[in-house]
């Protein structure tokens, strides 16, 4: 029973701080399983859903999930048939998260189809968070992954054409994909996440981006959330971004909000007053980032830098192609 003492107390603090109750999650039951992602990816979805759909762990089915990308030699962004960098190497990365906050990741890792299993492999059997380079590799190898050529031959005949040039010139929405970024919520309503790429095409040797960061291309809290991001690595590097949005959906934001808010800071943050982009890799209007997060409710949000970013859902035995909304 509410005492007349409690409910005075309780009005007083309401009236003095109103935000204090704003924090209080949404009420009504939770809409879940879910699987969002990145870009237009039903295939992945459906392999992520059909994991859920056997009351399987949000973790399993996020790394069910990105490793059809990652397998798919036609994706020229993401695992096999990615394209190289400028020495015509193909380096990949990724991490992974479960609810529980524990993370694998590796960085600048050859030769291996499936880096988000190298990933989770970090994660669960060895005592850090990151490997990177030929140290990843050997630990792949370790586990009974096995090496490969993920230069496919058209993937080499576009690099070859690049090298007539050699110029290096992001390009906005390419191809419509990029990075594929997922997120997931299971029927017990637990959170993972993961992420993984091939990386920017014709990058310098030796470049990692955003996507096997934890907090800047993946991030999961299992009370709050998760985020995930894609496009230009560079710029969610300097804002933390998939970490920003989750602590924003901490404080009260929903997940489109928070999404928003990211944005704003990047296009505020990273770019001069003549609109260029301060590490010099051309103007604002060359680039493009894209921020997709989903609450524990599962309540979705999702922005991008310029239009064209778009995410896909599975929801309720149903998926879907969503377009962002954008800054410009």
């Amino acid at each position: 029973m509410l005492n007349r003492r409690r409910f005075l107390t309780l009005s007083s603090l309401s009236a003095l701080s109103p935000k204090l109750f704003a924090l209080t999650p949404p009420t009504g039951p939770p809409d879940r399983p879910i699987v969002v992602s990145t870009w237009n990816q039903p295939k992945a979805n459906a392999a992520a859903e059909a994991v859920l759909n056997r009351s399987g762990r949000a973790l399993d089915a996020v790394e069910a999930g990105v490793r059809v990308p990652e397998a798919d030699p036609n994706d020229t962004s993401v695992g096999y048939g990615g394209l190289p960098d400028r020495d015509g190497r193909v380096t990949l990365d990724a991490c992974i998260m479960d609810e529980r906050g524990n993370a694998g990741s590796v960085t600048f890792l050859e030769n291996i189809m499936h880096p988000i299993s190298v990933a989770r492999a970090v994660m669960e059997k060895t005592p850090h968070v990151m490997l990177s380079g030929e140290g990843a590799q050997a630990f792949a190898l370790s586990q009974g992954f096995k090496k490969e050529n993920l230069l496919t031959k058209e993937s080499e005949a576009k690099w070859r054409e690049w090298l007539k040039t050699a110029e290096y010139k992001p390009k906005v929405n390419i191809e419509r994909h990029d990075t594929i970024g997922m997120l997931a919520i299971d029927a017990k309503g637990d959170a993972s996440g993961a992420c993984t790429t091939s990386g920017l095409a014709y990058k310098m040797h030796g470049r990692v981006g955003d996507s096997p960061i934890i907090g800047a291309g993946l991030f999961v809290d299992n009370e709050i959330g998760g985020a995930c991001a894609t496009g230009l690595g560079e710029l969610v590097l300097r804002t933390c971004g998939s970490f920003l949005a989750v602590e924003l959906m901490r404080q009260g934001k929903t997940p489109q909000q928070a999404c928003e808010e990211v944005i704003r800071r990047i296009a505020k943050g990273s770019f001069a007053k003549d609109g260029k982009y301060l590490n010099g890799a051309g103007t604002i209007d060359d680039v493009q980032v894209g921020v997709l997060a989903v609450s524990k409710q599962g309540e979705i949000g999702a922005y991008s830098l310029q239009p064209g970013f778009n995410y896909t859902v599975s929801q309720g035995g149903q998926t879907r192609v969503v377009e962002a909304k954008s800054w410009k």
